[in-house]
């Protein structure tokens, strides 16, 4: 019994570096990851469901992750790939407002034609995006909100990288197309 208790002992700090970790990786990355899902399928219940989905593969596949450095862009092609996959199953999207994702995305301290400009702003991103398909939306967002390099992307899209220049140009041209036909 002593031998099993000191194994015991001598595990504990392992075990509480790891927990430290997933949590660390968890809380620095739960909001992007999650407005990624949402970008991608577009509306809370679904993103909010897929965002613990990606978190839960990530932390099952965790000894994949050779480079803590590369979390970041590991959970990216993750979420990505769960988010695409959703869709693939689905076949839907359902839009609505961010705020019901329960936290408050305006700063106290903007006025109200602030948060009335930065609504309809949000609201003619999120109508831009519908009329992208799945893998548009999503190389658009990893490349351009997500900053990430496009090799990177065609890794996380499984496709070549000229295929992600496509998506993106093909995605910026329908968002050109809908702004043109939103002016005055």
């Amino acid at each position: 019994m002593a031998a099993v208790a000191s194994m015991g002992e001598a595990l504990e700090p392992a075990l509480q570096g790891a927990l430290e970790w997933e949590d660390r990786l968890v809380a620095e990355n739960l909001r992007r990851i999650f407005l990624l899902i949402y970008r991608i399928v577009g509306n809370v219940p679904d993103a909010q469901d897929l965002t613990q989905e990606t978190f839960i593969k990530a932390l099952q596949r965790r000894e994949q992750l050779r480079d803590a450095e590369r979390a970041a862009h590991w959970l990216s092609r993750i979420a990505t790939n769960t988010a695409l996959d959703f869709l693939r199953r689905h076949g839907r999207l359902n839009w609505c407002e961010l705020e019901e994702a329960g936290e408050p995305l305006v700063s106290p301290l903007e006025s109200p034609e602030e948060r009335i400009l930065e609504a309809e702003r949000r609201q003619w991103l999120e109508e831009a995006l519908q009329t992208l398909t799945p893998r548009e939306r999503a190389a658009l967002i990893l490349r351009d909100v997500e900053d990430l390099p496009a090799e990177e992307v065609a890794r996380c899209l499984n496709c070549s990288k000229a295929t992600v220049r496509s998506h993106i140009a093909n995605a910026r041209v329908k968002f050109r197309r809908f702004l043109a036909k939103r002016r005055p």
